[in-house]
């Protein structure tokens, strides 16, 4: 009977593991989320897994062996629960197929009215305060000088989010 087993994969190999295991009759489920990052200083959106390395397959054990499936390019092991590859229930999986896709947001990326320190150029080690991007390398600061608010167009890798401290 089939049923719903966990893979782990090898580092950056999810992918591979995925095509040789659906050569081989096997139905995978990796889901995957949208993630705003950033890349060479300018916001990106990537998708990546939801849970890196970890594949969920459908195999029925007596037609397929688990030795195959973990010989398979890509694979490491099963994750198990004692010597048995532990299963994952129907109802899991249903959730993670019908769920929305998610959208996460980076938490390095400020949000308007966000506190970020300027670490490069002719405002080094100054404060300021994030009000809006400019195009997708710049960004809008609001700064501080001498007693006036004054509002400066900066290079997104000229500044990095100012962390609270906890």
């Amino acid at each position: 009977m089939e049923s719903w087993y966990l893979l782990y994969c090898k580092r950056g190999q999810l992918l591979r593991a995925q095509e040789h295991l659906g050569r081989q009759a096997v139905h995978c489920l990796s889901p995957m989320v949208s993630i705003e990052k950033t890349v060479r200083g300018k916001p990106t959106r990537v998708s990546e897994p939801l849970f890196p390395n970890y594949l969920f397959v459908e195999f029925d054990p007596e037609s397929i062996h688990t030795t195959t499936i973990s010989a398979t390019r890509g694979v490491s092991h099963f994750v198990r629960f004692g010597n048995q590859p532990a299963t994952v229930p129907l109802d899991v999986i249903n959730a993670l197929q019908t769920h929305p896709a998610l959208s996460i947001d980076d938490a390095e990326l400020p949000q308007v009215g966000d506190t970020v320190i300027i670490t490069e150029g002719a405002f080094e080690g100054l404060k300021a305060i994030f009000t809006e991007p400019d195009g997708e390398a710049r960004s809008m600061l609001l700064l501080n000088l001498l007693n006036k608010q004054v509002v400066r167009s900066v290079a997104n890798q000229q500044f990095r989010c100012c962390k609270p401290a906890l």
